[in-house]
């Protein structure tokens, strides 16, 4: 793009009136830019590209082409989530990929964490580059690249959601939200009408659940962790936790204690939750939860998730400790 530094009196975006108005700006340069043609966007389901997607929708319409790729190790109803906003309310031109299997088969039995990132992050793009060849007349690449994306990477663009595309693609891009920071994304997909769920979630690796399924992941832990994730999501939000705790999530290590359960001897997995505060992720410290809350989600966990005889809470901060396990 033309400019990929903000202005020093570029106004920060914090209202919904400031909102609106850049979201008016962008529907006329985006219109500008791409005219008649059509848009390819890897629809992810986060705040970034949701925003995005619904920022072109507004813009292009049908234009606009979004794929959303499910490697089996998103978080529960997030796919579901994406169908519903974009394809049922907004009426996207969305194509949806269930690559669950291709993902697990290949991760079977791989448990070393960069690998397993190594082959999540290059089958996505394989997934992608086959359904972008499938497609045709399609001129520009949208992505959701944001400021700090910029600035991280010295003035050259670099996004975590499509990377790595092959050279004969020849798009050009299309980057409404590059110059913005997080928190006015997220104030631009509040006016946008994105539902709240999406606008504030919470940062995600891009290999999802992968790097919280410790070691070889196998489906019955990950659905032991998909299920333990949801709970704890349902009670931090009931306790109005929530929007007090920057990030919260389970982990499932693979391997297994001795537990009781209907008065036979158990050896199933731990449950670990890990939640922590942080400014920056540079460093973060560990919330004190109150024990009734704490309490509740391990009834919950016990009862509900098959295959878990155990919750444990993670107290170390960072650093020692990474926010993430893997």
């Amino acid at each position: 793009m033309e400019n990929n530094m903000r202005s020093a009196d570029m106004k920060r975006i914090n209202t919904p009136e400031l909102a609106q108005a850049f979201i008016d700006e962008q529907v006329n340069a985006v219109r500008a830019q791409v005219g008649d043609k059509k848009v390819l966007l890897a629809l992810s389901g986060g705040v970034d590209s949701s925003v995005v997607a619904a920022l072109l929708i507004k813009a292009i319409g049908k234009q606009l082409v979004c794929v959303h790729v499910n490697h089996g190790l998103m978080r529960k109803g997030e796919s579901e989530q994406v169908i519903e906003v974009f394809q049922n309310q907004m009426d996207a031109n969305l194509i949806y990929v269930d690559a669950t299997d291709r993902f697990l088969d290949l991760l079977a039995g791989v448990d070393e964490p960069e690998r397993k990132r190594k082959i999540i992050g290059g089958e996505f793009i394989k997934v992608f580059e086959e359904e972008a060849r499938k497609l045709k007349g399609i001129d520009f690449l949208a992505q959701g690249t944001i400021y700090p994306d910029i600035l991280e990477s010295d003035g050259v663009k670099a996004h975590h959601n499509v990377g790595g595309l092959p050279d004969d693609f020849d798009f050009q891009l299309v980057e409404p939200v590059r110059l913005l920071f997080k928190d006015e994304v997220r104030c631009v997909g509040h006016a946008l009408g994105l539902p709240a769920s999406m606008v504030e979630r919470q940062p995600f690796p891009g290999p999802g659940l992968g790097v919280r399924c410790l070691g070889a992941i196998t489906r019955d832990r990950l659905a032991a962790l998909r299920e333990s994730d949801a709970i704890l999501r349902e009670e931090f939000d009931a306790a109005g936790l929530a929007e007090r705790v920057w990030q919260f999530f389970t982990v499932v290590p693979d391997f297994r204690s001795t537990g009781v359960r209907d008065g036979k001897r158990a050896f199933d997995w731990p449950v670990i939750i890990r939640a922590v505060n942080t400014v920056d992720a540079m460093t973060a410290t560990v919330p004190e939860i109150d024990w009734p809350v704490l309490k509740k989600i391990t009834q919950r966990i016990l009862a509900e998730v098959p295959g878990v005889c155990r919750v444990l809470y993670d107290l170390t901060p960072k650093p020692v400790g990474t926010i993430e396990w893997e």
